[in-house]
């Protein structure tokens, strides 16, 4: 097998090369320049890889659909340090390489860093890391993405840990290391000779951050004015986050707010982007409201729970029948690792802080285990235990890793074709000289 280059050598990324625009900032304008022509908008899918499953999947649903993926990283996902999917970015990207090669897909596949801000990588928030720390790391985090060849980068410095608690952010504050990381970005860029890169930045978060019009305003103003003293004027983020209903505990999106957030922010030329839009109840009115992006990335950690469970039932079926030796005992596996990692507690609501995980409802015991499975699919003992359950399975003629591919992919399928990227490749050539 030929390994390639670079992520993709899609016609789409050599148009981008060719006019020297990022390839996020070529395509969102392109799918715009589409929607006169048909008549329809589109909204980009980004998904979070908080697992190698999600990034086999997403590439799989994407070829089906014929139409490009995004990857939105965390820095608790992948950075140096390996984060909890055990991947640094260089290793992340030649992954994403190697499965696409895998299955023949050669559409487009961006790469982009997800939350790079100060205290949104858990460690430097749990560990009380300073300013000077956690921005440092950061920054280092930022140049190894770019090293790895990332497209795109989030840059979103809305937490801000030197507060007193429930104290808001300074919207000046927030830009001015808004600023501050995307000029280190870009010296850095272009010291290394490497292609222009798109941005992205925060003005919402679920710690809470700048969600009212009114600030939303300024942050783009001050922005604006404040990049263009530092001579970076020529760099503008394409993507704006925006707070449009959704977060991790709700799944209404208000089409309402996202179409005046749309409004706004395309009068700077950029588009909005939807976080936790994970089960959303309502994913058809994102291109109708003008959203140009959507983060998922919750719901398919879910669904690869739901999926091992129905697989862990028929290998119990399958242990009382006599016809395997031992069983995996995947779920015991999988709520052992997520309550010894402690990292359920990040998800407690106010009445719960300071309460063990067995002394909640068993509903929310279901659901912070569900969802804490994200940061524990790499860990040893569950690698072993899902291998056992494979083989296992594939003993007595079942396919278990495609049987949990395939309930992803559902998944991944309903946003591919809810917001209107069914052959997209093929219809970009409308507008794509």
């Amino acid at each position: 097998m030929l390994r390639r280059d670079k992520v993709d050598q899609s016609y789409i990324r050599r148009k981008a090369e060719e006019e020297g625009v990022p390839v996020v900032d070529f395509l969102l304008r392109k799918m715009k320049e589409l929607e006169k022509v048909e008549g329809r908008p589109s909204t980009l899918f980004a998904a979070c890889p908080n697992s190698e499953t999600v990034i086999k999947a997403a590439l799989r649903s994407a070829k089906r659909a014929n139409a490009p993926i995004k990857f939105a990283a965390t820095l608790n996902q992948v950075d140096e340090d390996g984060g909890y999917t055990g991947l640094t970015q260089s290793e992340f990207v030649e992954m994403v390489k190697i499965e696409a090669e895998a299955i023949s897909y050669e559409g487009l596949i961006i790469v982009a860093l997800d939350h790079g801000g100060p205290w949104l990588k858990d460690q430097h928030s749990i560990e009380n890391w300073s300013l000077e720390e956690t921005m440092t790391a950061v920054k280092k985090s930022l140049e190894a993405a770019i090293d790895a060849g990332y497209d795109f980068l989030h840059i979103d410095p809305t937490v801000d840990k030197t507060l007193p608690p429930g104290e808001i952010i300074p919207i000046e504050r927030v830009v001015e290391r808004t600023i501050e990381l995307i000029k280190h970005a870009e010296n850095y860029r272009r010291k290394k000779g490497i292609a222009p890169l798109g941005y992205e930045v925060g003005t919402e978060e679920v710690h809470g951050g700048l969600a009212n019009l009114e600030v939303f305003d300024r942050f783009l103003s001050l922005l604006k004015e404040g990049l263009e003293k530092e001579g970076l004027s020529e760099v503008w983020p394409i993507l704006i986050v925006g707070k449009v209903g959704t977060d991790l505990h709700t799944t209404i999106f208000d089409p309402e707010v996202a179409k005046t957030l749309a409004e706004k922010a395309a009068k700077y030329g950029s588009f909005i982007k939807g976080h936790y839009t994970d089960y959303v109840e309502n994913p058809e009115e994102y291109p109708l409201s003008g959203m140009g992006a959507a983060n998922v990335g919750p719901e398919f950690t879910e669904e690869e729970y739901n999926a091992l469970t129905q697989l862990a039932q028929l290998e119990d079926k399958l242990k009382k029948e006599k016809l395997i030796a031992r069983s995996s005992l995947i779920l015991q596996v999988l709520e052992k690792e997520v309550y010894e990692s402690n990292r359920w507690q990040k998800w407690l609501k106010g009445e719960e802080k300071g309460k063990d995980l067995y002394d909640l409802s068993p509903s929310r015991q279901k659901w912070l285990i569900k969802t804490g499975c994200r940061y524990i699919w790499a860990q040893p003992r569950v690698v072993a235990s899902r291998t056992l359950l494979y083989r296992n399975l594939e003993q007595n003629g079942y396919r278990g890793e495609e049987m949990v591919l395939l309930q992803v992919e559902r998944a991944m399928d309903k946003y591919f074709r809810t917001f209107n990227l069914i052959d997209l490749h093929d219809r970009l050539k409308k507008v794509v000289e």
